[in-house]
């Protein structure tokens, strides 16, 4: 009898909110979900949905902002919530990595970028700086960085914008975590270098066999390389399933107008993109019922007062909706969608 092995990350009705002089800013409002060694989950969602929150929180980042937060972050069974800083200290960078967002403000300008990786590696091992500085030359290297030894002195300012990324993924890399957070990894890059960057998380995860969480807006940057998405919004998961299912039967209507973002090769050429109607909602005064309601084009009177809960959708167990709408209504919706 076979039996499933314990995820990885287990991430329970995670909560975290700010205090404001307008009012309480609910960042993440219960999100949920599972990732295994190995596997990758893609967390997608316009800017101010929680993606970033969500990820900084299990970072245990966000202890410092005031932030009240609740629920469970399970790493190893280990909840992260009830570590000391101490003991977070002695995961993060080490156990977990997370790649930021903006590689250029992240990395120090003052200081080389072999410094800053020697720095990331003598943190977490006993081991000499000579030691360290090679373990950096072939981190740069692994990454993809030409003549690495020569650019381990170089200055931050001195490496492109595919470089400083890159950089920072050696930084991640340093210590070969068991779970990698990306938040955002491919902004500002071109097409080519973003291609390149993905490719690159995914051989290296192979090579190292960690977890990956990437954080993104764009449903295109995840398609090939994670093996479930979340969908965010205003601070919770509306649509959770595997990449393909989500891709091939999405029902959350949020997630069509995503999809409808993303340009494709094989649309008549005059076709144009469409953007979803409306603003993110304020998450201090979010609207009532379904919060995606007042940008929705298929909301009814109810979906006003109405709250929806996840739901098992498609016979699958892993795809979860919250839509007022019927199952069968939204699949008709997404078959009947101009192509």
């Amino acid at each position: 009898m076979s039996t499933v092995a314990e995820p990885l990350l287990r991430v329970e009705d995670l909560r975290v909110e700010f205090p404001t002089e307008d009012g309480v800013l609910h960042a993440v409002d219960g999100i949920s979900y599972d990732l295994q060694s190995g596997r990758t989950l893609g967390i997608v969602g316009e800017s101010g949905s929680g993606k970033t929150v969500s990820s900084l929180t299990t970072m245990g980042l966000t202890r410092r902002t005031g932030a009240h937060i609740s629920g469970r972050i399970s790493f190893e069974d280990r909840d992260l919530l009830t570590l000391s800083e101490e003991e977070m200290r002695k995961l993060r960078g080490n156990e977990i990595a997370m790649i930021f967002q903006d590689p250029l403000s992240s990395l120090h300008p003052l200081y080389t970028v072999g410094a800053q990786i020697v720095e990331a590696v003598r943190t977490h091992r006993d081991v000499s700086k000579a030691q360290a500085r090679a373990r950096t030359v072939e981190l740069l290297e692994l990454v993809g960085i030409p003549d690495a030894a020569r650019c381990v002195g170089d200055y931050p300012h001195q490496f492109s914008g595919g470089m400083r990324q890159r950089a920072m993924i050696a930084m991640a890399l340093a210590n070969e975590p068991k779970l990698l957070i990306a938040d955002e990894p491919t902004t500002a890059l071109d097409v080519t270098v973003q291609a390149q960057i993905l490719r690159l998380l995914k051989h290296l995860q192979q090579e190292l066999g960690m977890a990956i969480v990437i954080v993104t807006h764009d449903l295109g940057v995840v398609a090939e390389m994670a093996d479930e998405i979340a969908v965010m919004y205003a601070g919770r998961i509306v649509e959770s399933a595997s990449t393909e299912l989500l891709l091939s039967a999405p029902e959350h209507p949020y997630t069509w107008g995503l999809l409808k973002s993303i340009p494709t090769l094989d649309g008549p050429r005059a076709q144009q993109l469409e953007p979803i109607p409306g603003n993110p909602p304020s998450l201090i005064d979010r609207p009532s019922g379904c919060h995606f309601h007042p940008r929705c084009p298929y909301a009814q009177p109810e979906h006003a007062r109405i709250d929806p809960r996840l739901e098992t959708v498609s016979g699958d167990a892993r795809h979860v909706v919250a839509c007022l709408l019927d199952s069968e209504v939204r699949r008709r919706l997404w078959r009947e969608r101009p192509r």
